[in-house]
């Protein structure tokens, strides 16, 4: 829990993104449909943009603050609310005041001006209430209890990320997987995105992959799916860990995207019992001390199996082979 040492307004500050449009250099602007915004998931995903190559987008921002916030006498005074889009792989920050439907009304809307490349992947949209406060100007007094996802890659807009699978022949693929030619499957953590690449040349491999229902291709299947999940897991917080940047007195810091996500996930189960920056830390002191690292390997695993229901689809599989076979037997 933050302390201020001025006061801060209490009340809900909600933020909502109700159009997109795109624009590319001598083409009109195209207007995204609802599609492309999930209020349930706070996320507008510019990547359904039929403009491929456009440059610049506007969303329109609107936000609802406390009445207090404008009420006379209040401790503080020039209120202001500004929307406010930031991306930590760029360290892009962009802002844009709103104004109010009405005098000293709650309902606050605008429009927020994006620039494509200043966004790598995923951006964090927030509204941010500012004001005057014993006289200093620029205090944040409250700021949106949850914020919206801007995707400037997605065609999808939803909150949570996958990984990407590809199916390719090892033996006769790119370069850099010919050397695995033996084993069912390679994660790379190194994109945006985990991939897992799929060995179709191993036998079996396709029908598998392709498999539905309660069948044996079909529980195998699901259980094939969750240890690749795992595998996943494990990859990228090895990635993640392996490759930290760190502030002058050599803290840790949370890395952006998918690498973040999954240390926030995995690092409960990793190191219990501490604070995220903490277990943060600890890790990384493990990783690039003399002794500790291979320790956590156990909770590392743990913990990637967990995210990714292995045990749950273990399980599930042995009961699906067992009650076929009693069916057969029958």
């Amino acid at each position: 829990m933050k302390v201020f040492p001025y006061p801060r307004l209490r009340g809900t500050v909600s933020l909502r993104v109700d159009a997109a449009r795109v624009k590319a250099p001598e083409q009109p602007r195209e207007q995204l449909d609802s599609r492309a915004r999930s209020v349930v998931e706070r996320v507008v995903a510019l990547g359904t943009a039929e403009t491929a190559d456009w440059e610049t987008a506007a969303l329109t921002v609107s936000a609802t603050i406390p009445s207090k916030a404008t009420e006379p006498g209040g401790p503080w005074s020039d209120v202001v609310v500004v929307a406010v889009l930031t991306d930590r792989a760029t360290n892009a920050r962009v802002t844009s005041r709103l104004v109010p439907d009405a005098e000293g009304g709650r309902e606050w809307r605008g429009e927020l001006q994006i620039l494509r490349a200043d966004i790598f992947d995923r951006a964090a949209l927030t509204v941010q209430v500012v004001a005057t406060v014993d006289d200093v100007p620029g205090r944040i007094i409250a700021e949106a209890a949850d914020d919206w996802i801007v995707d400037v890659r997605g065609e999808t807009p939803t909150r949570e990320q996958s990984f990407d699978i590809k199916e390719v022949g090892f033996a006769k693929g790119p370069q850099r997987l010919r050397s695995f030619s033996d084993a069912p499957w390679i994660v790379n953590a190194s994109g945006m995105l985990p991939t897992v690449h799929i060995n179709t040349d191993f036998e079996g491999m396709t029908d598998v992959l392709n498999a539905e229902g309660r069948g044996p291709e079909g529980l195998v299947n699901e259980l094939m799916v969750s240890q690749m999940a795992a595998d996943v897991w494990i990859a990228v917080f090895h990635s993640a860990v392996g490759d930290l940047e760190t502030e002058d007195d050599g803290t840790p810091l949370f890395p952006h995207g998918w690498q973040g996500e999954v240390l926030r996930e995995m690092l409960p189960d990793v190191v219990p019992d501490r604070t995220l920056e903490e277990a943060l830390r600890e890790v990384h002191r493990r990783r690039v001390g003399a002794t500790g690292w291979t320790e956590l390997q156990p909770y590392i695993q743990y913990a990637a199996m967990r995210r990714a229901g292995v045990p749950r689809a273990l399980s599930e599989t042995v009961r699906g082979l067992d009650k076929l076979k009693r069916e057969e037997e029958a």
